[in-house]
């Protein structure tokens, strides 16, 4: 059995962000050299996230207002988390987008549905954060 791992990193200009990795996540698997297996993708931090959605800009700005409404950013003093930090919103936004993503490789490539892309999503940006994309397989 093969294994490779890599790591892709973001610092993001804003708070909140979607990034579709797909692409990026497939260049790992070509260089895995694994045609039949998983990857797996991983959010390393607890206020970042990775998910599998359509790439669609609507569905993407509906997150944002669906997420502000569970856990709005403001005020910060109505989350007794935030004290040092302001992020506690963020860290309930991950809660519910999720940690990461298992996609199977079959034929040496991601094995999606039609819309299926994979995307990185940032709830506490303008920070260096790390996603782990780990594929192993034959």
């Amino acid at each position: 059995m093969k294994s490779f791992r890599q790591e892709l990193w973001f610092e993001t200009k804003t708070r909140r962000a979607f990034i579709n990795i797909t692409p990026d996540v497939a260049k790992a698997v070509a260089k895995s050299g694994v045609s039949e297996g998983l990857v797996l993708c991983n959010a390393m931090h607890i206020t970042a996230s990775v998910f599998i959605n359509d790439n669609e800009s609507g569905l993407h700005q509906d997150f944002e207002k669906w997420l502000e409404k569970l856990a709005p950013e403001k005020p910060y003093d109505q989350y007794a988390h935030n004290g040092y930090e302001d992020n506690a919103d963020a860290h309930l936004k991950r809660q519910v987008m999720g940690r990461e993503v298992v996609v199977a490789i079959t034929s040496g490539q991601l094995d999606l549905g039609p819309w299926e892309q994979i995307f990185y999503g940032e709830f506490d940006g303008r920070r260096r954060k790390r996603v782990l994309i780990k594929v192993i397989g034959e």
